[in-house]
């Protein structure tokens, strides 16, 4: 019995242990970049943070019963890489940002989710243009983000990110799961 709750144990940090879900306050560390390959191009890519949201829904066959969806903004640990040779706080912090984004973008989800869909028959109609819409800004945000600091190393535009992004998180706060 014993042998069976340790391969249970181990096959669950397998499965459960790659991904870290946002929560405020907590904060990432060098040790959740674990993916040995690097697979990012520039001189300048000291890490990579794999980061994004997971999404479940429950909908009856009742098009006009109500739905419940669920956004959760998740840190892939197994696909996020650094270079232990060049990382130090202030790379984490730029990194840290990539996944306080994809928060600001899942808080926007839920804004949009709960303003435009109550039932199935609105999830069916609305929940993939909502979806692809959000997902797009996110990424060219995530994309303009890195370009104009520069991976972090114009500390003006990195301070002026921060800032951004702290403001948006506080704008989202009725959106942020509990």
């Amino acid at each position: 019995m014993k042998g069976v709750f340790v391969a249970c144990f181990l096959i669950s940090k397998i499965l459960f242990g790659q991904k870290i879900n946002w929560e405020e306050g907590k904060k990432l560390n060098w040790s959740n970049f674990k993916s040995k390959v690097n697979n990012q191009r520039g001189d300048n890519v000291v890490a990579y943070t794999n980061c994004g949201w997971t999404y479940s829904y429950v909908k009856s066959s009742n098009p006009k019963a109500p739905v419940k969806i669920t956004i959760q903004t998740i840190f892939n640990e197994n696909q996020s890489w650094k270079d232990v040779k060049r990382i130090n706080d202030y790379v984490l912090l730029h990194e840290q940002k990539h996944f306080d984004v994809a928060e600001v973008f899942a808080r926007k989800l839920r804004k949009e989710v709960s303003e435009k869909i109550k039932n199935g028959a609105d999830f069916d109609r609305y929940f993939k243009t909502i979806y692809n819409t959000i997902l797009k800004e996110y990424q060219d945000f995530q994309k303009t983000y890195d370009g104009e600091t520069r991976n972090g190393m114009v500390e003006e535009k990195q301070a002026e990110y921060n800032r951004i992004i702290a403001e948006q998180l506080e704008n989202y706060k009725n959106y942020k799961t509990s």
